[in-house]
């Protein structure tokens, strides 16, 4: 399996990402400020511009006060029950 940043999987997680900072009624701006990170980081994350290490999302999770599990059951879900 080859990872893409535009794979299914990666488009559920930033699609997931992106609802639960809408859910909590933040910005962009308002997110990247609680990150320390310039606007267009969580941006680019959300338009699936920038790819995130687990570190990463992790931490991001952290900042959104959401459980990474969450995100990754949206991963599983995504994943075609066979791949070639």
């Amino acid at each position: 399996m080859t990872a893409s940043i535009n794979s299914p999987e990666m488009q559920a997680l930033t699609k997931w990402l992106k609802q639960m900072r809408e859910e909590q009624h933040l910005t962009m701006r308002a997110l990247a400020e609680r990150m320390g990170k310039p606007h267009s980081y969580v941006q680019k994350v959300e338009q699936g511009e920038r790819r995130l290490d687990v570190v990463e999302y992790v931490w991001y999770c952290r900042i959104l006060e959401i459980t990474p599990e969450e995100g990754l059951e949206q991963i599983k879900q995504a994943i075609p029950a066979s791949r070639d």
